[in-house]
């Protein structure tokens, strides 16, 4: 798994992997790695949209007793079930659950890996239309020639064009560094 060099080294870095790989070895064991996979996406929107939820997953002052409660209860009314919710049950009775968002990033990497999918981040001034996020992953396919994820993002500050990035590959296509290209030119002549 690509990591960069502080999340290599960091501790919940070390749990997430190995809760991930164990997770993933027993998904696949039981042909249930896209289940196990959308539980867990479930779960991160949840994450995403609850700060009270936010805040028992990171909170070191509740016991695991009282995680693991709070959680089945979550899961439950969310119809997380299966082994997405043994796993994220099995991460809150020991104690792991600051490390739950990690480890379903580094879930979704093996899955990507396994399924030989390539991700793609690509940085948008404005949000495109359907078609044209399309043709932008038509084009990467080519490119990358595997299955693409897409993680788009807006940031108006590049003013217009996009950047990519494909693993270690970056192509920068934006307003914004084509007119600071110009200027450092003119700063020159």
């Amino acid at each position: 798994m690509a990591q960069n060099g502080s999340e290599a080294s960091s501790p919940v870095a070390g749990v997430a992997a190995r809760y991930a790989s164990a997770l993933f070895d027993l998904a696949r064991d039981e042909r249930q790695v896209d289940a196990v996979a959308e539980g867990l996406e479930r779960f991160d929107a949840l994450l995403k949209e609850s700060a009270d939820l936010t805040r028992l997953v990171r909170s070191p002052v509740f016991s695991g007793e009282e995680q693991a409660a709070a959680i089945g209860a979550v899961l439950d009314r969310a119809g997380i079930t299966g082994l997405a919710a043994n796993f994220i049950k099995l991460s809150a009775s020991n104690r792991r659950l600051f490390a739950l968002p990690d480890m379903i990033r580094a879930f979704r990497v093996l899955v990507r890996e396994s399924k030989g999918i390539v991700r793609a981040e690509v940085r948008v001034a404005e949000r495109p239309s359907d078609a044209v996020i399309e043709e932008i992953k038509a084009s990467l396919r080519d490119v990358a020639k595997s299955e693409i994820d897409l993680d788009l993002h807006v940031d108006p500050s590049l003013i217009g064009g996009l950047v990519v990035k494909i693993g270690s590959r970056m192509v920068d296509a934006s307003l914004r560094t084509k007119l600071n290209g110009i200027r450092l030119a003119m700063r020159e002549a």
